[in-house]
């Protein structure tokens, strides 16, 4: 069944590149609702937005939507990993501001929120995105690939030279609340490098290492605190993909593979996806597909899992 929050809850943090304050509440909404964002401090045009991958603009350093009147919110893909991995297919999240609160620079407290409240199941069944044809988009030497499977999984692959970092490889099937347990605490990283160039062109104002990233410079992380995981990195990626595959608007029932993906290129890729006759159909889950979706399972002792 779909499934949606018992109680609204708020968030209140800095977004990461624009360091703007921002106030969110996530609060629940119907069955066949999906998910909308609803820019409460624009009150003079349309101020809502389908989290929809057609609407995301070109937006490299994060994931962002802008709607036909122009309005925006971005850095909403820890957010959308976070309703995805715990399963809430509704719901509506009010900001009063740009930006997504960056908070830790995971998805853990989104996560850690959503699971205190409570999941409410819905008396409305699940459809699902059925991937029917492989399909595979390239950028250099990044790669994302969409294939056939019987649920979501997912594997990927960084390669940095930062001795830090370096080449990094993860394969996980997101069913019965992996993604709680595994990947939603990884935070997001960067090297000093770009940190530098980021603020110079007045971006990442928000960003504080050891409290909302991971810094790696070289052989070295520079953030206090170290690592939570010592593939963190990679662990982060996957979490990024899960929140920009949720924009497909359904569960994707299929077998995703990133090789140094970013976020333009997952986008490319359901955008390719929805445009190739005979990818994809919906489908109305049976109990046995519903279960091999990310965050069906995912019960409050997962909680012992989260940072």
């Amino acid at each position: 069944m779909q499934a949606t929050l018992r109680s609204s809850i708020s968030f209140a943090g800095v977004g990461l590149h624009t360091g703007h304050p921002v106030r969110m509440t996530v609060r629940p909404a119907a069955a066949h609702f999906g998910i909308w964002f609803q820019r409460t401090d624009i009150r003079d045009r349309d101020n809502l937005i389908p989290a929809r991958f057609d609407l995301v603009p070109d937006s490299r350093l994060c994931t962002k939507l802008q709607n036909e009147a122009g309005v925006e919110v971005s850095t909403i893909e820890h957010l959308m990993a976070a309703l995805a991995g715990c399963g809430i297919h509704n719901a509506l999240v009010e900001m009063d501001g740009p930006e997504v609160p960056i908070l830790d620079g995971s998805a853990a407290q989104f996560v850690r929120g959503f699971l205190s409240r409570g999941i409410q199941h819905q008396g409305a069944p699940i459809h699902a995105i059925e991937v029917l044809k492989t399909v595979t988009v390239t950028e250099g030497d990044a790669t994302a690939t969409i294939s056939p499977d019987m649920g979501l999984t997912m594997s990927f692959t960084i390669d940095f030279a930062d001795a830090a970092i370096g080449r990094q490889t993860r394969v996980a099937n997101l069913a019965n609340g992996r993604f709680v347990r595994e990947l939603c605490d990884s935070r997001t990283f960067c090297r000093q490098a770009d940190v530098d160039a980021m603020q110079a062109n007045g971006l990442a104002l928000g960003g504080i290492p050891g409290e909302n990233a991971v810094v790696f410079d070289g052989d070295e992380v520079t953030s206090p605190g170290g690592l939570r995981h010592a593939d963190e990195a990679v662990r982060h990626k996957m979490l990024d993909a899960l929140g920009d595959l949720a924009l497909a608007g359904a569960p994707l029932l299929g077998r995703y593979e990133g090789v140094r993906a970013g976020h333009m290129l997952t986008n490319r890729l359901l955008r390719v996806l929805f445009s190739t006759p005979g990818a994809t159909r919906l489908v109305e889950c049976s109990p046995a597909q519903a279960a091999r979706l990310p965050g069906v399972g995912v019960n409050p002792t997962d909680l012992a899992y989260v940072a």
